[in-house]
């Protein structure tokens, strides 16, 4: 039996050990979220409630502006912050973004930062009417602007169907952040072979610590912090991955984006970091690991 259909449970300290990437075992992914939020459907989130708790349609020109702003503004201030430092990055970005959005697609790809797939525009693969035709599209429009196929993907607010994985594989998917079970790449099961599991984070994400935990504005720096210090006798066994998981309307704003570009210099402080995107990582632990998920047992159950 597994408890987990994808995964096979595994104790992280009985795990194989793998040679660190570059000799460095703490490796930093920063992961930014780019979204485009259709101005005409209600806002996936808010930071500001409608008066007196009541239902309004749209425009919720409050809440998307609060989402626009971070696009206009703390985009070009955290890619400032991580072009000054060398850093590369990942967008986890929707597709439609290269539509809404050109100026601000031209300058992700012009920087290098990986094209991660996540949907077409921000709306759950649970909502989608057709979610292969939006997964093809997505990457269809990705590889279109960037010339590059799209390796990797986060699912639109994590979401997803019990088809997705099977989906996001036969469609040239090779590694996928959704299921963040551990701090390593795991090797995933889908009905068309093994695919690698990405880690993702909840904890060291902008949206929960300031959208729904309302933490003060040094949080992410603290928790980065104390993130470090649980880690470091545990790289002597393994390496682990540290996920910046960002929204630009959350970390770019200047009280918050202070305290970001603060954790970016605690970690490059270090001698033992090294900065991946999610095609790095995940390639990295195709060689590592060196099995190709062949140890994955055959016993799992069917997906309902």
């Amino acid at each position: 039996m597994w408890p987990n259909p994808r995964i096979p449970f595994e104790l992280a300290d009985k795990r194989r050990t793998l040679a660190p990437l570059n000799g460095k075992p703490l490796m930093v992914h920063v992961a930014m979220n780019i979204e485009y939020w259709p101005i005409d459907r209600p806002m996936p989130r808010g930071i500001i409630p409608p008066p007196h708790g009541a239902q309004i349609a749209p425009p919720d020109v409050p809440n998307f502006s609060w989402v626009e702003y971070g696009l206009r503004v703390g985009m070009p201030r955290i890619m400032r912050m991580l072009r000054e430092r060398g850093l590369p990055a990942s967008a986890l970005i929707n597709a439609q973004v290269a539509d809404a959005y050109p100026a601000l697609m031209d300058a992700v790809v012009e920087a290098g930062w990986e094209l991660v797939g996540h949907g077409w525009f921000q709306q759950s693969l649970k909502q989608a009417d057709d979610e292969r035709a939006v997964i093809r599209k997505s990457l269809d429009r990705l590889k279109a602007v960037s010339g590059k196929k799209v390796r990797a993907w986060l699912g639109p607010g994590i979401g997803e169907s019990f088809d997705t994985v099977d989906i996001l594989k036969e469609e040239g998917i090779e590694f996928l952040h959704d299921w963040v079970v551990d701090d390593l790449p795991v090797w995933m099961r889908t009905i068309h072979g093994p695919m690698v599991g990405l880690p993702y984070t909840m904890e060291l994400n902008d949206v929960p610590i300031y959208a729904v935990q309302n933490g003060s504005t040094d949080e992410f720096y603290k928790r980065v912090e104390a993130t470090v210090a649980t880690l470091e006798p545990e790289l002597a066994q393994n390496p682990r991955v540290v996920t910046l998981a960002l929204h630009p309307h959350l970390i770019g704003v200047p009280h918050v984006a202070h305290h970001f570009e603060r954790s970016l210099d605690l970690l490059l402080a270090r001698d033992d970091t090294v900065f991946v995107t999610s095609s790095v990582m995940g390639d990295w632990f195709v060689e590592a690991d060196g099995t190709g998920g062949a140890d994955l047992p055959n016993e799992a159950p069917p997906l309902p």
